[in-house]
């Protein structure tokens, strides 16, 4: 059997689940009316209320381990050598002497803020999920395309991550953030770019409304999925207890709430972005959508707009639409823009459907949004015409990518895609055989994508398929990499590692 025809085979398969799905749904929908022992709502509100009384103060811990030891761009490991690491027992003990020592402090303040947040400050960042404004397009030149996380080839460091997540890397300067959580701790990390030493761990407990324990989550979500941002000022992250939390770039907490347990039968996964001193929550769950606009210095609302959407694990992007900003969200059932100043909801096209978990790609004019089970499509921001539509490669998880006239895809069974961004029509399919969650991101030229078992290809960046490497990181990843000044990022399940010529 051909490669193409056993990759049809698998796509008909899945979809074949839908028709048994719908079926067995029927009969359980026709049983429920013969009987009275009906499933019972949790109730986010008494959850909610458990804690609400707290009135303990927050201590912020600022912990410092011992570094990650740098791998010499001038001596690289010799095949078959260990790679050096901070150990987790080193980090663990570090964490408890602080903890020993730690004082109450005073409220916070926002700390090295630049004068105003500008698209080139973001561009020469890395300050979101996949990268500025959230589109997975790299402004960083001479980034490495080979490497062997086994022997250590042009790994220069790697460093434990104290608590799971899957979470992405994000970068500003020279600090890298992240987030992690478990059933009893909130967290978010800040490590030194150039060596990989936890500068300061940032505790989001204590918060007052925050549910008691944590709600029921998937494996392949967790309790901290969303990306944290940054706007050089701040710190923000939130987590599946729906616990959003700001951190000045010292490790000190600014502002922390709950906006209420997110009713979300995998886990909240929706990241965040900021712009303009505002940062934007995009809280779609079973009980309905909205968008928020928060304070950076206070957490206060700034706006919330109601949204004519059903639950979703998709991010917002921002986008410049004629000198004006506006966030772009995809949900079931709608794609849509929203004024980033006021909240309005600017356009929408009914067009989605399912549990939407991959958020939008946007180029010169286009938004792109697709959905596994649904379809892929392409629609003019300004006159909302769905200009073009595909179900043939259609991702799960990962978000799609556009830029320069190109289109990728990635589906969670291990397929790769490209298409033409203007007509649809496909100009390549690259089958990995294993599963992809991980969201392409374009830099220097070529096209990164790496998958769960932690092997990253490195691709031409065009309408033809060439593969340059395949690089194994040497432990499983799901996270899509950040990238700074020839530099590559990656979270992998245990580790943090920073790939450099």
């Amino acid at each position: 059997m051909s490669e193409k025809n056993e990759i049809i085979e698998r796509i008909f398969a899945r979809k074949g689940i839908i028709a048994v799905g719908l079926a067995v749904f029927g009969l359980a929908l026709a049983g429920s009316f013969f009987t009275n022992d009906y499933l019972k709502k949790f109730n986010i509100d008494t959850v909610a209320a458990a804690d609400k009384d707290s009135t303990e103060v927050e201590q912020v811990e600022v912990i410092e381990v011992i570094p990650a030891t740098e791998v010499p761009e001038a001596e690289q490991q010799p095949a078959g050598d260990e790679i050096p690491a901070q150990s987790e027992e080193e980090a663990t003990v570090a964490e408890q002497e602080v903890e020993q020592a730690v004082t109450e402090k005073p409220a916070a303040e926002i700390v090295n803020a630049p004068v105003k947040l500008t698209a080139s400050l973001l561009r020469n960042n890395h300050n979101s999920f996949r990268g500025p404004f959230g589109l997975g397009v790299i402004y960083h030149k001479n980034i490495p395309v080979e490497w062997d996380g086994n022997t250590g080839k042009s790994v220069l460091w790697k460093t434990p991550v104290p608590k799971p997540g899957f979470n992405s890397p994000v970068i500003w300067d020279d600090k890298i953030f992240l987030a992690g959580a478990d059933e009893n701790n909130r967290e978010v990390y800040c490590f030194n770019r150039s060596d990989g030493k936890l500068l300061w761990t940032g505790k989001a407990g204590n918060i007052p409304g925050s549910p008691s324990s944590p709600p029921r989550v998937t494996e392949d979500t967790g309790l901290s999925a969303p990306t944290v941002t940054t706007d050089g000022k701040g710190v923000y992250a939130i987590f599946a207890t729906g616990d959003i939390v700001a951190f000045n770039m010292d490790g000190q907490r600014i502002w922390a709430k709950n906006l209420g347990v997110p009713d979300n039968h995998y886990g909240h996964s929706s990241s965040l972005i900021t712009w303009d001193n505002k940062l934007f929550v995009q809280y779609d769950t079973n009980k309905g959508g909205k968008i928020m606009a928060l304070e950076t210095a206070d957490g206060e609302t700034v706006w919330e707009t109601g949204r004519k959407s059903k639950i979703s694990w998709a991010s917002p992007v921002l986008v410049e639409v004629d000198g004006a900003y506006q966030l772009l969200l995809t949900a079931d059932p709608i794609v849509a823009g929203y004024d980033v100043s006021s909240g309005k909801e600017l356009w929408s096209v009914e067009c989605m459907m399912g549990e939407v978990g991959p958020s939008v790609a946007y180029s010169n004019g286009i938004v792109f949004a697709a959905n596994e089970y649904a379809r892929m499509v392409a629609i003019d921001i300004k006159t909302k015409e769905i200009l073009w539509e595909q179900d043939m490669y259609l991702p799960e998880a990962s978000s799609p990518l556009a830029h320069n006239g190109l289109v990728i895809v990635a589906t969670s069974y291990g397929v790769l895609a490209c298409y033409d961004a203007k007509t649809g029509d496909q100009h390549w399919e690259h089958d990995v055989g294993t599963t992809l969650y991980s969201s392409p991101v374009t830099a220097d030229g070529k096209l990164f994508l790496i998958d769960n078992e932690g092997v990253m290809r490195v691709y031409e960046f065009s309408k033809e398929m060439k593969l340059l490497k395949e690089n194994e990181l040497g432990e499983a990843a799901g996270t899509t990499p950040a990238f700074a000044n020839g530099r590559i990022y990656i979270r992998g399940e245990k580790h943090l590692y920073c790939i450099g010529n």
